[in-house]
């Protein structure tokens, strides 16, 4: 059940609240969804909620990374060993790697200047949208949550944060790719040498190719529960907003400028 039906009077809307999240239109700065294509291509498109692509984008990054070993290259590159970073880097897919990592970056750079054009119109329209999901799958609703909490839960481990916000779809995405990396990069394990004071035994244990992964998408996680807890908090005070104006405001209340309101 949801407390709005949607008959598309509107052209446009602003958001849509159902049992897998919460998606919301606003504006946002292409630069910094550019910058997040370019540290892990896929994490600009799952900034604006285009899950589809964003996740394509991520298992090929993954799947390409993996197979060239562009990782463990870069990482010998960054220490002066240039041979070694040559010895482990398989060019057969290499060139492959190149222009969707670029696609990535472009498109998602374009894609945040169309959707500001549309939040621009969206705001203007302001039509109605659902705000209330109740169904077998479970509930969800538009409620102010606290952007710190958010930040706080994500940075324990990363999809925390999503599912603070009840954004299913992304935190279980972001839950199963945190287990796959901590698993074969053994941080884990790392660390637990770490505090035994073993540092050689801890080093070694490390497997640079996993481990560089999980810097960008542990905080991605935590920037994007932040800055959607902040703009959820948004919509929920211009729904309200709405609402207390649609029912209780009289059609005839106006605000002059440069007259106290009592």
């Amino acid at each position: 059940m949801r407390n709005f039906t949607n008959r598309n009077e509107a052209r446009r809307y602003k958001a849509d609240v159902n049992s897998f999240g919460t998606v919301v239109i606003h504006r946002r700065n292409p630069y910094i969804v550019a910058c997040w294509s370019m540290a892990f291509p896929g994490f600009g498109h799952l900034l604006l909620d285009k899950y589809a692509r964003g996740l394509l984008l991520v298992i090929w990054e993954v799947f390409i990374n993996q197979q060239t070993h562009l990782n463990r290259a870069m990482v010998y590159s960054f220490t002066g060993d240039i041979e070694s970073a040559k010895a482990v880097l398989d060019v057969r897919l290499l060139f492959l790697y190149i222009p969707v990592y670029l696609f990535s970056i472009w498109d998602s750079y374009r894609t945040t200047v169309e959707l500001n054009k549309i939040a621009v119109l969206v705001e203007r329209e302001d039509g109605p949208f659902n705000t209330f999901s109740i169904n077998a799958i479970g509930i969800n609703y538009l409620e102010k949550r606290t952007p710190l909490m958010a930040f706080l839960w994500s940075s324990t481990i990363p999809s925390m944060g999503q599912l603070y916000l009840h954004r299913i779809i992304l935190a279980f995405f972001t839950l199963t790719w945190t287990v796959v990396f901590i698993y074969y990069s053994h941080l884990l394990e790392g660390i637990h040498y770490l505090i035994l004071g073993n540092v050689e035994k801890s080093t070694s244990v490390l497997d640079p190719q996993w481990l560089s992964y999980i810097p960008s998408y542990y905080f991605f996680t935590i920037y994007e529960a932040y800055t959607s807890t902040v703009e959820n908090n948004k919509l929920f005070e211009k729904e309200q907003k709405n609402y207390l104006k649609s029912h209780y405001q009289s059609p005839n209340f106006k605000i002059k400028k440069g007259q106290k309101v009592m």
